[in-house]
C-alpha cells in the first residue's frame, strides 16, 4: 500500500532508487509473460528516483509519495516521451506537452516508469485490440485482463507498480479491476481533467487510478482531482462534497434487472457481498432503474460516434503514420488511416461516422442522447431513495483471450454492468468482492461527488473479502 512504502521511504529503510530498480527487476523478470508494457522508460525513470531520493536526504520530500512509481496508460501524455494509444497511427509521436494529470503526480514527486499497454485508442474490453502485443491476465495467462485499461490493471496485479492509471470511457477501469482482482474507480465526469488524455468520447472519457487498496486509489484520487482551466469541463471546488459519516448513516440500492444473466459465481459473490453490508449499513431497498436495458445500444451510439469526431484529426498530415508513394491527397488520407488504424478503431468509426450522417443523425444520435438523458433521470431519482447502488462489475469473470474476438457484439456485452454510470456521468467503484478462483469484482455507484461514501463502503468490502495476490515468483 502507498502508506506503507510511504512511511518506509521517510524511515529510510527503503530508497526511491531501491524500490524502482525492485520494480524494474520484476518487470524485467515477468513482463515477458505478462506483456503489461509497451515500453519501459528505465533511463528517465532512473533520473526521477535519483531525484526524489536526494529531495528525501535533504528534508524537502515533495509529499509523502515522493519516489514511489507510477504506471501510465498509453493515451495520457507525458512531455518529451512517446505517446501512442497502442495504435501504429501514432507511430513515434512525442509528446510536446504533459496531460494535468502527470504534471500532479510528478509535482508530488510519483515516479513515471513507462507506458502501459491498452486496446487502440482505449477502444476494446480485452487488451486483445492493441497494435502491438496482447496482455495476459497475471491470475491465468490464458485469460484477458480486461480492457481497455488492461495493461495498467496486469501491472499491479502481478506486482511490477504499487498503482497505475487508467481512462474508463464506458467500463475500462472498472472491468480490468474486476478481471485482476484490485479496485478501480471511475470519478464524477468532470472532478479530472482531460487535458492531456487522448480523445476517445470526450463526454464519457474519464482518468481514474487502480490499486490493490482502496485507500491507495483514494489517495491517487485526491492527488489527481481538482478543476483545470484548461480543461472547460472540469468542476470548481465549490462543486466538490465531502462525507464524514458512518457506514450506519447510508442506504444501498438494488436493481434486480441488473442481476439477470449473471454467471453463478458472480451471483454468489454479489449476494455474500450484499448479505455482509445488509449488516453494516441503515438499509438495503430496491431500486429501479429501466432504460439500463438501452445502455450498451445508447453507448456505442454516443461513444462510436465521438470517436469519429475525434479521431478524423489522424489523417496522415499532421502528425503518426504517412503513407509512403501516394498519388494524391485522397490516397494519402485513405491509406494512412487504412494502414495506421487496426480494425476495431475501424469498426467503430465507420459505426459513429453513419450514425452522425445526413438523413440519420436524428436517428440514431439523436435518439442515443434524449434515450442517454433518460439513463440520467434514472440514476437521479434512484439517488433520492439510496446513497448508493450495489451490482458486479461483470457479468462473469475473466474470458479467455480469443473467446471473445470473433463476435463484437459478444464483447461490447461484456461492459452492459458498466455504461450506465459513464452515460450518466456519477462516479462508481470497483472492488473485488469473495471468489472462490479466479477474481470477480463487485461495483458501487452513486451519486455526484459522492466519491467519499463509495471508498467508505468499498474499504468495509475489501476488508470483509481479502484478496489473494499473484505470486509469479
Amino acid at each position: 500500500m502507498l502508506s506503507d512504502l510511504s512511511r518506509d521511504l521517510a524511515a529510510k529503510k527503503i530508497s526511491p532508487v531501491d524500490l524502482l530498480n525492485s520494480s524494474l527487476s520484476h518487470i524485467d523478470k515477468h513482463d515477458g509473460k505478462i506483456k503489461a508494457f509497451l515500453a519501459v522508460e528505465r533511463e528517465q525513470a532512473l533520473a526521477d528516483a535519483q531525484k526524489s531520493a536526494e529531495r528525501i536526504s535533504q528534508g524537502k520530500a515533495l509529499s509523502p509519495y515522493d519516489g514511489i512509481p507510477i504506471g501510465i496508460k498509453d493515451n495520457i501524455v507525458t512531455r518529451g516521451r512517446v505517446t501512442q494509444c497502442a495504435s501504429k497511427i501514432l507511430d513515434g509521436f512525442v509528446s510536446p506537452y504533459s496531460a494535468t494529470v502527470i504534471e500532479k503526480l510528478q509535482a508530488l514527486g510519483f515516479v513515471t516508469i513507462g507506458r502501459l499497454n491498452m486496446d487502440e485508442f482505449a477502444m476494446g474490453s480485452s487488451t486483445e485490440n492493441s497494435a502491438f502485443q496482447i496482455t495476459r491476465n497475471p491470475f491465468d495467462t490464458e485469460r484477458a485482463p480486461g480492457g481497455s485499461s488492461g495493461g495498467s490493471a496486469a501491472a499491479v496485479a502481478a506486482g511490477f507498480l504499487p498503482v497505475a492509471l487508467g481512462s474508463d470511457t464506458g467500463g475500462s477501469i472498472r472491468q480490468p479491476a474486476a478481471f485482476c482482482g484490485l479496485a478501480g474507480l471511475k470519478p464524477t465526469y468532470g472532478t479530472v481533467s482531460r487535458y492531456g488524455l487522448v480523445a476517445f468520447a470526450s463526454s464519457l472519457d474519464q482518468i481514474g487510478p487502480l490499486a490493490h487498496s482502496v485507500e491507495d486509489v483514494e489517495i491517487i484520487h485526491n492527488a489527481i482531482k481538482g478543476p483545470d482551466v484548461k480543461d472547460s469541463t472540469t468542476m470548481p471546488e465549490s462543486a466538490y462534497k465531502s462525507w464524514k459519516g458512518s457506514l450506519g448513516d447510508l442506504k444501498i440500492g438494488v436493481d434486480e434487472k441488473m442481476l439477470e444473466g449473471l454467471s453463478a459465481d458472480v451471483r454468489a459473490s454479489f449476494d455474500a457481498t450484499l448479505n455482509f453490508l445488509k449488516g453494516k449499513v441503515k438499509s438495503v431497498s430496491s431500486v429501479s432503474l429501466p432504460n439500463q436495458k438501452f445502455g450498451i445500444p445508447v453507448y456505442y451510439l454516443v461513444a462510436t460516434s465521438e470517436a469519429s469526431a475525434n479521431l478524423s484529426r489522424f489523417d496522415g498530415v499532421r502528425f503518426g503514420h504517412r503513407a509512403k508513394d501516394v498519388k494524391n491527397l485522397a490516397e494519402l488520407y485513405e491509406r494512412s488511416r487504412t494502414e495506421g488504424f487496426g480494425a476495431e478503431v475501424k469498426r467503430r468509426i465507420l459505426l459513429g461516422t453513419y450514425s452522425l450522417s445526413s438523413g440519420y443523425y436524428d436517428a440514431f444520435y439523436g435518439k442515443a442522447q434524449a434515450v442517454r438523458a433518460l439513463i440520467q433521470k434514472d440514476y437521479n431519482e434512484a439517488f433520492t431513495k439510496v446513497d448508493a447502488i450495489l451490482m458486479p462489475s461483470t457479468p462473469s469473470p475473466a474470458f479467455k483471450i480469443g473467446e471473445k474476438t470473433s463476435d463484437p457484439v459478444q464483447m461490447y456485452l461484456s461492459d452492459v454492468l458498466t455504461v450506465g454510470a459513464s452515460l450518466a456521468g456519477i462516479p462508481a467503484l470497483a472492488v473485488p468482492g469473495p471468489a472462490q478462483a479466479l477474481p470477480i469484482g463487485m461495483q458501487l455507484q452513486g451519486a455526484n461527488f459522492s466519491e467519499d461514501i463509495l471508498f467508505a463502503l468499498g474499504r468495509a468490502i475489501e476488508q470483509e473479502f481479502p484478496q489473494k495476490r499473484v505470486n509469479l515468483g
